[in-house]
């Protein structure tokens, strides 16, 4: 095992796919697909499972060729490697979830320009083995895909009054009755449209920005004390 690969720290890379340095709330990529077609759970829940398997299948293969592949032609292999399995990722959807390709549109072939996997693929899988490198590639597409479902559900919910309409888009005949209504005749149109994105995105980064002062207010006081406790006096003649 190699000194990089020993010094790695696997909670590290989880805490900071799904919080710390989360492509959309920290690193704010993505946002054109996160911010478009988010309007209910069913289109984030479907984006997010693309862009989480284009981000595997691409971090993977990067890492495998990493020693192959010279630097001057670094970022045009890796862009060949994700545009091949967006397509796969297109193809399967068309296969099994047709209608709900139709809604996403446009937004599933622009996976290939989506910041967040080729700076993976470039920052980490590039310079680190297949096992770490599908560690990092799942947790920043499990936070990617988090945050698009959060924003999904909360314009969802406040924007037509329901929870899981169209899951059956994405999984069959047995999520057609999953729908959820919470507020019948209920529907605030801007919530729905891209500017409600932007309101719903807002709130969420700034929620965890509340999360994150009170976190660092409440381990102050620690701090202070344990450096209390582990002073020590020298005496010296």
């Amino acid at each position: 095992m190699s000194n990089s690969a020993a010094s790695l720290d696997y909670r590290k890379i989880t805490l900071d796919g799904l919080w710390h340095n989360n492509p959309a709330l920290v690193q704010l990529l993505g946002l054109c697909p996160l911010l478009a077609v988010t309007g209910t759970v069913a289109n984030a829940l479907g984006l997010g499972l693309a862009t989480l398997l284009v981000l595997l299948g691409s971090s993977f293969s990067v890492s495998l060729i990493r020693n192959h592949v010279p630097a001057s032609v670094r970022l045009p292999a890796f862009v060949m490697i994700i545009a091949s399995f967006v397509t796969c990722a297109e193809l399967l959807m068309q296969a099994f979830t047709y209608e709900l390709y139709q809604i996403l549109g446009i937004f599933i072939p622009l996976i290939v320009t989506n910041c967040a996997i080729l700076g993976r693929a470039d920052a980490f899988a590039s310079k680190h083995s297949p096992l770490p490198a599908l560690i990092d590639a799942f947790m920043m597409g499990l936070g990617f895909t988090l945050v698009l479902v959060l924003l999904g559900a909360l314009r969802e919910l406040f924007g037509q009054g329901t929870l899981f309409s169209g899951m059956d888009l994405l999984f069959g005949p047995v999520a057609a009755n999953w729908q959820i209504t919470f507020f019948a005749d209920f529907q605030v149109l801007i919530l729905m449209l891209p500017p409600g994105a932007f309101f719903g995105m807002g709130i969420i980064i700034a929620g965890k920005n509340l999360i994150d002062n009170y976190l660092k207010e409440r381990q102050q006081p620690q701090l202070i004390a344990s450096d209390k406790t582990s002073r020590r006096v020298r005496v010296t003649n």
